[in-house]
């Protein structure tokens, strides 16, 4: 980026891996616009960063709320030149028990959010002639798993969907990626390791731990290592249309 600052939209910008590529990005240089639901952490994660920072509070899985999440940043500042989509949840059940509630919430926070957001970010990076977007997905989309059919299916989605677009816009100096962290050191792993330690019985020290071993490492990912990648994703133009695997080697492609 030959030291340009850019303005970032970092969503899921509150916590996890989104607050870690927030920090990344201001330590940067970079103007960082932080959008998430929970208004009072978006702030207590604003006054961490380094550099110049706007908080949305907004829930992108409501109608016309990209947009406004949009609108809003080019009012204050212009538009955006990086797009992190990094806001997501996920949640467990059999098969069987999944609800349509359930599926079309997974559905709509994991994959219709950051297709909007998208949608929305890309006129003005193509009319700048520059533009990076990197979608933080999951290695749930790149291989199944028991218990997780809606969020599998929604991250494999935005996998799908980083590729189309990916394609569609080669040439036209934005390059659209996604990340696919295994078990990061988050609050929502923490949400997993509860729920594990609830349905088996097992003491959430077990639970974390079984979960610290599914990476090859033998630990869960850093949110700063995640970080990292998107940061290098946001900086090399030859990388466009990867989904780049950040989990100890368990996933090799």
């Amino acid at each position: 980026m030959n030291g340009t600052s850019r303005i970032c939209v970092v969503t899921g910008g509150s916590k996890g891996i989104g607050a870690a590529v927030a920090a990344d990005l201001s330590t940067a240089g970079h103007r960082v616009v932080l959008a998430a639901r929970d208004a009072e952490a978006l702030e207590h994660t604003a006054r961490s960063l380094p550099g110049p920072v706007l908080t949305v509070p907004v829930d992108l899985t409501a109608p016309g709320a990209a947009d406004a999440l949009f609108d809003r940043v080019e009012a204050a500042w212009g538009p955006a030149g990086v797009l992190v989509a990094a806001a997501g949840a996920g949640a467990s059940a059999k098969l069987t028990e999944t609800s349509d509630e359930l599926w079309e919430q997974q559905l709509a926070l994991n994959l219709t959010a950051p297709f909007r957001c998208v949608r929305r970010a890309v006129p003005a990076m193509r009319a700048a002639g520059w533009g990076r977007i990197v979608v933080v997905a999951s290695v749930a989309a790149r291989t199944g798993a028991p218990y997780v059919a809606a969020y599998t299916a929604a991250k494999h989605g935005v996998l799908g969907l980083v590729r189309s677009a990916a394609a569609e816009l080669a040439g036209t100096g934005v390059t659209v990626n996604a990340v696919c962290p295994g078990y990061v050191d988050t609050p929502m792993t923490d949400a997993t390791v509860a729920a594990i330690a609830a349905r088996t019985g097992r003491g959430e020290a077990q639970a974390r731990e079984a979960l610290a071993r599914m990476q090859p490492i033998g630990r869960l990912i850093r949110p700063q290592e995640v970080a990292a990648v998107v940061r290098l994703l946001v900086e090399n133009e030859a990388l466009n249309g990867q989904g780049v695997t950040v989990d100890g080697g368990g996933v090799q492609s």
